[in-house]
This record gives C-alpha cells, structure tokens and sequence, in this order.
C-alpha cells in the first residue's frame, strides 16, 4: 500500500505541473488587466454582509492515512470560529463535506445553526468535469444570494513529509489578492483591450476561480496518499521494531529452556 500511494503522489505532483502553466497564463492575463487601473465590476468581487456562509472541507474517501481526517476536523472547528467571531453568532454555516470519511466526522456538527450538505457525485477522487460542475454550483449559489461566503478548508501539498492545513475565501474573490498573486509592471500598457478590459476581467475572472478549485482539489489529494505513506511507514517501523522486541523474548526462552534442559542432565548425572 505504500508503494502504491508513493505512486498515486507522483501521479497527483504531475497533474499539478501540468495545470500550473494554465494557471499562470491565467495570472498574466488578470495582472495585465489589474494593472490598467481601471475600475471593474463582477458579482464574484461583491463583498457584503455575511449572514449565511458555506464551507468547504476537503478530506479522504478511504481510510488507512493516520490522523489525517482528524486533522482537518480541528482545522475545521477553528475556521468555523472565526466565522462566528467576525461575522456574528447568528450567521448560519452550510459544511460541503468532500470524501466519506470526513463526512461521518462533521456529521457530528449538524445543528447549532449547521447545516451539513453532501453533493451528489462529490467526493475526493472526482475528476476535473466535476470539480468544475461543483465550483460552478457554489458559484452560482454566491450570485444568487443564496450563500454570502464560501471558504475553503484542505490540506495543502508541500513535500511527501509535510502537509498544512489551508483555508481560503473563493467567494468573494478579494482583487486585493489577485493583485498580490498577478502583479505585473507597467510594460503592459502597450495592450489594447478588446472588447473592453472589463468584460475580459469577467471572463477570466471565473477561470482563474476554476482553476484555483482544481488545484485546491488535486493538492488534497497528494497531501492524503502522502499522509498514507507515512502511516504505512510509521506502521512498518513499529511493526519492525515489535518484532525484534518478541524474538528477543523468544530468544531469552529459548535459552531459559536450554539451561533448564541441561541442568536436568547434570542433576542425572550427579544422582548416579
């Protein structure tokens, strides 16, 4: 099982390569626009007064990955705190639960103004079509009105060893962020904009949202088959290391036997 989760991690680790170009590409163009100093207007930048939030925790469908989901569960609890403190007591809270695991733990939350919602075909091995379909129905229930705040609970991938656990806002999308993430120097005022850098930044501006999603959902995958490997390995070692200590046991009585055996036979041998 270690190999093959060793496997799964290379896999994921270039899947996020090759998304990563689009993503940049991604960026350029949001950095070109940003960097006109133009105003624009998008429902997805809106902020406004959060009485109904919508997180989005992200954990494992299979088991066997140490105290991974347990993990996130904490991380969780904190972030729905925060929630509660700057936006009120009142503010209700939908929990989207991605993977079965993580599901049965938030279970326990329903109530207290938490609402637990499991998507139809969402789990954490759902490919790109429909991550896609999943972020556009957050998308959509942000515009609509129907939720005022959607964040982000995941562990994020850095290295076979060491996984952190990541909260971000994808609704609304902070230009303060974009700007950080896509800033750009002023070479770009030699591009026209056609048909208008408004309407560009509307149509860029969900693809970027998009392909944060997908990042986001392949980086949980790696940190979970990472957080497997090492279970495995932790196992191994103690499983290793249980074994030494019982065939040391075995070899001490084993020699306790012998000694006995061979007292017997001198105590026989005196006797006659």
């Amino acid at each position: 099982m270690k190999m093959i989760s060793s496997a799964k991690v290379h896999q994921n680790e270039q899947a996020l390569r090759k998304l990563q170009p689009f993503k940049d590409k991604i960026k350029s163009i949001m950095g070109h626009i940003l960097a006109t100093d133009l105003t624009f207007d998008s429902p997805l930048i809106q902020p406004r007064e959060v009485r109904k939030a919508s997180v989005v925790v992200y954990g494992s469908d299979d088991g066997l990955c140490g105290a991974y989901n347990g993990n996130i569960l904490k991380g969780l609890l904190v972030h729905l705190d925060k929630i509660r403190e700057a936006h009120g007591e009142d503010v209700e809270i939908d929990v989207y639960p991605v993977g079965k695991k993580i599901e049965k733990a938030v279970r326990r939350l329903k109530g207290q103004r938490i609402n637990i919602i499991v998507p139809e075909g969402v789990d954490s091995k759902m490919k790109g079509d429909r991550v896609n379909a999943f972020t556009h129905s957050l998308r959509d229930a942000f515009v609509k009105g129907e939720t005022d705040l959607v964040d982000v609970v995941y562990m994020k991938y850095l290295s076979m060893s060491r996984q952190v656990l990541t909260d971000e806002t994808l609704f609304p999308v902070s230009e303060e962020s974009l700007a950080v993430e896509t800033g750009t120097g002023n070479e770009n005022q030699l591009y026209i904009f056609e048909p208008d850098a408004n309407s560009i930044f509307n149509q860029v501006l969900p693809m970027f949202v998009l392909s944060t999603m997908q990042e986001i959902t392949i980086e949980n995958r790696s940190s979970e088959q990472a957080a497997r490997v090492m279970a495995m390995q932790s196992a191994n070692d103690n499983a290793r290391k249980l074994n030494e200590e019982l065939q040391l046991e075995y070899n001490k009585l084993r020699q306790q036997s012998i000694t006995t055996e061979l007292l017997d036979i001198l105590g026989g041998q005196v006797e006659r």
